[in-house]
């Protein structure tokens, strides 16, 4: 993020968000809705007004192990490195103001909206962890289930515990850990997909490091099946078994608490040796593996690219096999987790490629387009909408004689086609005569062969 901030041909806008994009390929418009901090940018990033701010609120970064003041830094090396007010918080008694030697506060401060002309868009939304719902596995009903963004936290170094492994419920070092894979995902009641392995490789990680810095921990990954399909993936996971680290093939039927010693009692089966049966075991703390969604954001921005999602929740690329950087929309591109679930390093190996397809655009200084667009009859035009209502380009207007069609902005989907009554709408080039042509020409050659 640094060097993203010092380049002097990158324009970053942090706390802010894209309101509006309008216009096509080499012309799109855009507005970014810059939220008020109320601080202004002689803020150095001291802290002192944090020190002093009597009113604390949800920690986001620290997924709420901790609490954090009203008056807070994003995260450590955030950029810019600025402090930005909670104002659901704050209390406004005044004391950070009275402390702030650069007189940085500005209670006065309003939400700007910045216009930007652009030729390409990179969309990177990133993803969020699921939520599961409350007391599923004990999640959000027991103290000592946590995520595995949870575990992130704790376990760094500049995490609410300073990288010590604790139990959320009395602080204690579990000596019995429990990780379940597949929560929320492959589950036809949740998310039918698989999170591309990358569960299953965050496991694997954290259960190493914790095995490292506590070697007398027992651990237990309880899969589905274990999906280590990468570069020296399988090697990694090989070396965590020889590390001791158990990993049980099973289905967790039920979780619940002890109320005196907060450790954690499961049914749990082993799928590979059936006639064990069900058996109950104590956990000192389970993570669960959580499935990767698309970001809780995303509904607005889909309005506002339009775009359409696939049926787990992501931007559909215009081909999934051929095509998995470009969209419906010339100009606007795929990367990361905003296309589907994946590694750090796919999303990398794709980000370059939305990059490059973005510099090839902008190099020719032209585009090519086919005009397959629909056409209006404005003597048939019946002028009811139903074609603006349907169309997802929002390429068509009402105009005094008729429907129009935004030649540029039209993709020739047909939907306009095939939701007019008055059938005044044809899609050039795919007329219904040029079909009937062409069905009357092969089946005069089936009569001659007939004959």
């Amino acid at each position: 993020m640094l060097d993203v901030a010092r380049n002097e041909n990158v324009k970053l806008y942090t706390y802010s968000e894209v309101s509006k994009i309008s216009g096509y390929i080499g012309n799109f418009s855009v507005e970014i809705n810059q939220r008020a901090r109320y601080v202004n940018n002689d803020c150095n990033g001291c802290g002192a007004c944090m020190d002093v701010c009597p009113a604390y609120g949800y920690n986001e970064f620290n997924q709420g192990l901790n609490p954090r003041p009203a008056i807070y830094i994003s995260f450590p090396q955030a950029v810019p490195s600025i402090a930005q007010i909670d104002m659901n918080q704050c209390i406004k008694c005044g004391l950070c103001e009275s402390v702030c030697e650069l007189e940085a506060i500005d209670f006065d401060q309003q939400p700007e909206i910045i216009k930007l002309d652009v030729g390409t868009i990179i969309v990177a939304t990133g993803w969020d962890e699921y939520i599961p719902e409350d007391g599923y596995l004990g999640y959000n009903k027991y103290d000592n289930v946590i995520t595995q963004l949870q575990l992130e936290r704790i376990l760094a170094p500049n995490g609410p515990t300073n990288g010590h492994l604790v139990r959320p419920s009395d602080g204690k070092e579990p000596k019995r850990i429990l990780f379940i894979q597949c929560v929320g995902s492959r589950d036809l009641n949740r998310n039918a997909y698989c999170s591309g392995g990358v569960c299953c490789m965050i496991s694997i990680k954290n259960s190493k490091l914790i095995k490292q810095h506590y070697p007398d921990a027992e651990i237990t990954i309880a899969y589905m099946d274990m999906r280590a399909a990468g570069k020296y993936y399988e090697e990694y996971y090989t070396a965590s078994r020889k590390e001791g680290i158990q990993y049980l093939r099973s289905n967790i039927s039920r979780v619940y608490e002890d109320p005196e010693t907060k450790n954690l009692k499961v049914l749990i089966q082993d799928t590979l040796r059936e006639t064990l049966g069900v058996k109950e075991k104590e956990y000192d703390l389970i993570i669960l593996s959580a499935a990767m969604i698309p970001d809780y954001d995303i509904s607005a921005l889909i309005k506002t690219l339009k775009l359409e999602v696939t049926p787990d929740g992501f931007f559909k690329e215009r081909h999934a096999r051929l095509e998995p950087i470009e969209t419906k929309i010339p100009g606007i591109s795929l990367a990361g987790v905003a296309q589907g679930p994946k590694s750090i390093a796919e999303s990398i190996m794709q980000a370059g490629g939305a990059a490059s397809s973005a510099g090839k655009l902008m190099k020719r200084g032209k585009y090519k387009i086919e005009l397959i667009t629909g056409e209006v009859d404005k003597e048939k035009c019946s002028k009811c909408g139903l074609c603006i209502l349907n169309c997802p380009y929002d390429a068509i207007k009402m105009v005094e004689d008729g429907a129009e069609v935004d030649e540029i902005a039209c993709r020739g989907c047909g939907s306009c086609l095939a939701n007019c009554p008055s059938e005044a709408i044809t899609l050039r080039y795919y007329r219904e005569v040029q079909y009937e042509d062409q069905i009357d020409a092969l089946l005069e050659g089936i009569k001659e062969e007939v004959a």
